[in-house]
């Protein structure tokens, strides 16, 4: 549209300023026309007037192309909420994820558009989030097929605040052999193996399995239970097999099991065959019969140990285990710090929130910086400028979120001090400092 036609449109909402039509069609020709400053003027006062989705959606939009992430997100989070369905609002946030590195969490918001509309394609998010694969030497494929979400983790080590003694016992285990494969094969060692990460949830078993990836420049499968479970009677079996497969043919690499307690759960426990079939399959990749899994480094996630069929720990498979606590001091310092970046904060202290803040989780944490983000947003709307977080509004967050270790806790102190017979639970009970 040329410039006579938006004086003229400007010229008519002169005689009717609250016509919301006119404005609207206003603001989306100043948007197409890259007259963002203008755009976001008008949207913004639409706000005011009606607060209605397509305005807010615009508003996300100037924000993007203006390359402010983080005001786009904290909008789209909102209209997600409302609109769970939105597919423009889906894809809009998976791209802004994609542009603020939040690879997991642009994948995850992907996924849900592509569930609403499975033949779209867009070319940036599926060549950073999308991987086909073809199995030349075999039919597992037999035609070039969507097999998973494989990514290569932009963090590592140094994005995980705290858990110090957990990316340890990792350098040592998994890392260093990975780096050092030459000198692991002159004394007949395989590099790779299995790790399985066991604690409370929320407190960044799948955040450290990604960096995991990151700090041996690895790609990085994650794994979840939709992935693999089919109605069908040894379909998920063979997509079980698929994903070791996708792993073989790219190594060094982490393939992370999101939901391992569903995957590995006790065979007696189980009553149906399909189920134990399931598990077999699962310790035979583990086991790597017939095939290759040296480079694979497989690690699992879970809050329930105590329920894993015993053959999962045989050596070979996830042999070693590791507790992931919830963060201390300073590592739920550093978590804020890393969660409130690129947000819009005001002199927070850190240091006091984190103190407040004992036993909460990562994702605790997480969910006290969106309830403080939404109480924020109710006046951000009025006037379409994102107000900053102040120390107040976490502190206020934190009374209204309250730690969910707790629980978890009370159940596995009775299996630390009860059922530990080889001492699997000793950190669980050094965590708690309970003396056995």
């Amino acid at each position: 549209m040329d410039e006579n036609s938006i004086n003229s449109l400007k010229a008519a909402l002169s005689f009717s300023p609250d016509n919301i039509p006119l404005k609207q069609h206003l603001a989306e020709t100043l948007l197409h026309a890259n007259r963002l400053e203008e755009a976001e003027k008008e949207y913004s006062e639409l706000l005011k007037l009606s607060g209605d989705t397509k305005s807010k959606f615009g508003l996300a939009r100037i924000f993007f192309l203006k390359a402010e992430y983080s005001k786009c997100n904290v909008i789209l989070e909102h209209l997600i909420e409302d609109e769970p369905r939105n597919f423009d609002v889906l894809v809009l946030y998976a791209r802004a994820l994609l542009r603020e590195k939040s690879i997991h969490a642009a994948v995850d918001i992907y996924q849900k558009a592509l569930a609403l509309n499975p033949g779209y394609q867009d070319e940036e998010l599926d060549r950073e989030l999308r991987i086909t694969g073809i199995h030349p030497d075999e039919d597992v494929f037999e035609e070039e097929t969507e097999v998973g979400f494989m990514q290569r983790p932009s963090i590592n080590f140094n994005d995980v605040g705290g858990m110090d003694q957990v990316k340890k016992e990792i350098d040592l285990k998994i890392i260093k052999p990975l780096l050092h494969q030459d000198l692991y094969k002159a004394y007949g060692k395989k590099t790779g193996g299995g790790i399985l990460l066991y604690g409370p949830p929320g407190c960044g078993k799948t955040f450290i399995a990604k960096a995991t990836a990151g700090q041996v420049n690895a790609r990085f499968i994650n794994v979840g239970l939709n992935d693999i479970l089919d109605m069908w009677i040894g379909s998920s079996e063979k997509n079980l097999h698929q994903i070791f497969e996708l792993a073989r043919q790219n190594t060094p690499c982490v393939l992370f099991f999101d939901e391992i307690d569903a995957l590995g759960a006790s065979r007696s426990d189980m009553k149906q065959s399909s189920g134990r079939h399931l598990i077999n399959q699962f310790l035979q990749e583990l086991d790597g019969i017939g095939n290759n899994n040296d480079g694979i480094l497989i690690m699992g996630a879970t809050n329930t140990p105590w329920h894993q069929d015993p053959a999962f720990r045989r050596p070979g498979r996830f042999d070693r285990i590791i507790f992931v606590p919830p963060p201390d001091d300073a590592a739920r310092e550093s978590i804020l710090e890393l969660k409130l970046k690129n947000k819009p904060v005001d002199g927070i202290d850190y240091k006091q929130v984190a103190k407040k803040l004992e036993h909460y989780s990562g994702a605790d944490l997480e969910a006290v910086i969106d309830i403080a983000i939404e109480e924020k947003i109710e006046s951000s709307f009025i006037d379409g400028v994102p107000k900053p977080l102040k120390t107040q509004d976490l502190l206020n967050a934190g009374k209204k979120h309250k730690a969910s270790t707790q629980e978890w806790f009370t159940t596995a102190k009775n299996f630390a001090l009860f059922a530990n017979d080889s001492g699997l639970y000793d950190d669980i009970l050094t965590h708690l400092k309970i003396k056995k």
